[in-house]
């Protein structure tokens, strides 16, 4: 009789290993890497599927909307990585990237399309900057003296994965108040 070892059951298909789980064995950088943009996509993924009008909607009381989530994201993916990794000067940047309350305040002109190209954008322009540096090459940060890639990646991971649970918490309100049919 054969082994069940890696199946549920004879009856269970697993589905496609996922990005983070195909670098189970893989090199630190590749793990840091696959989780980050595991993140990235979770965020972007509960944000593609509202209207503009929901991508607006203040549902709390902080300026926290699914809109502001991903500009807030964008704002934060350009600040590590392009103006502290890569040491850019601001107007080098395309982009807000200081934090504070315009990192979450929406434009008249923004949509959800425009948010998740921004995001996008600022996403692979991430990638680009981390892979000239080694995990362990560092950058200067005003209250912690230097920061390594490694601090950058983990940290980028828990702060997107916090707004990816706000966005969740936003999508179930928003889910919840349609009616249905």
């Amino acid at each position: 009789m054969g082994s069940a070892v890696g199946r549920y059951s004879d009856r269970m298909i697993d589905p496609p290993l996922a990005p983070e789980e195909q670098v189970a064995t893989a090199g630190e950088r590749a793990v840091w890497e696959a989780f980050l943009d595991c993140q990235r996509r979770e965020l972007a993924e509960k944000i593609a599927e509202v209207s503009d009008q929901d991508a607006r909607r203040r549902l709390v009381p902080s300026l926290t909307t699914l809109g502001g989530l991903l500009k807030h994201l964008s704002v934060v993916e350009r600040s590590w990585f392009q103006r502290r990794l890569a040491q850019r000067e601001p107007v080098e940047i395309a982009g807000w990237v200081d934090g504070g309350d315009p990192s979450w305040t929406l434009d008249p002109d923004d949509t959800v399309e425009s948010l998740l190209a921004e995001y996008a954008e600022a996403c692979a322009e991430s990638r680009r900057v981390a892979a000239r540096f080694a995990l362990d090459d560092t950058a200067p940060h005003a209250r912690l003296g230097r920061v390594s890639l490694r601090w950058i990646y983990a940290h980028m991971i828990e702060e997107t994965a916090r707004h990816a649970g706000h966005a969740d918490i936003l999508r179930e309100q928003l889910d919840t108040a349609r009616p249905t049919v």
